[in-house]
């Protein structure tokens, strides 16, 4: 009977993502990755190298994912941040592997680099055509709208965990992107 190598680096993914959102890189365990995806443990060197190296494909799969589902708008800020809150929402473990990778490996991945700068170029063009106040630096600018998306996600004590609250975050997180890059007027 032929295997489905597919299925099983599927199922590897899958549960390499929930032990590295829990765990960081130090603290995950490929035995545990390979108990929860029913593999054999060396299944998993096989397919993608070391645990650093799985980290990084588990990393690049969920960044991947999360720039198709949240496409970049440098005209609409506000709602590329609820989007981002809204993707964040829906899967609250990419906030916590985004935690680790920052606490573990912070450094920007050449994904990470490359995204970062056309980001910046994006909202530089959207500053000089007016659609986007000036006042701030597009490499600030993004880093702000990026902390504002992600703040409910990275406080102690935040309760964005149920519906009205999610709602209301949302509501102050978009309000807050579109006072900062609304263009004021010059009088």
């Amino acid at each position: 009977m032929a295997r489905d190598s597919s299925a099983t680096k599927a199922r590897i993914l899958a549960a390499a993502f929930d032990e590295f959102a829990a765990y960081g890189i130090a603290g995950a365990r490929v035995d545990r990755i390979a108990d929860t995806a029913g593999a054999n443990k060396r299944m998993i060197y096989v397919y993608y190298g070391n645990k650093e190296q799985l980290f990084d494909q588990v990393l690049l799969q969920a960044v991947e994912q999360g720039a198709e589902s949240v496409p970049f708008d440098a005209e609409d800020l506000p709602r590329y941040a609820g989007a981002i809150f809204d993707h964040l929402t829906a899967d609250p473990r990419l906030m916590r592997l985004l935690m680790w990778k920052r606490l573990e490996r912070p450094q920007a991945t050449a994904l990470e680099a490359e995204s970062y700068a056309r980001k910046t170029a994006s909202l530089a063009a959207a500053q000089r055509e007016g659609h986007v106040d000036p006042a701030h630096d597009p490499a600030d600018l993004l880093t702000l709208v990026l902390g504002l998306a992600q703040a409910w996600f990275t406080t102690a004590g935040g309760d964005a965990d149920t519906a009205s609250h999610r709602t209301a975050h949302r509501a102050a997180v978009v309000d807050a992107v579109a006072r900062l890059v609304a263009v004021r007027d010059p009088a």
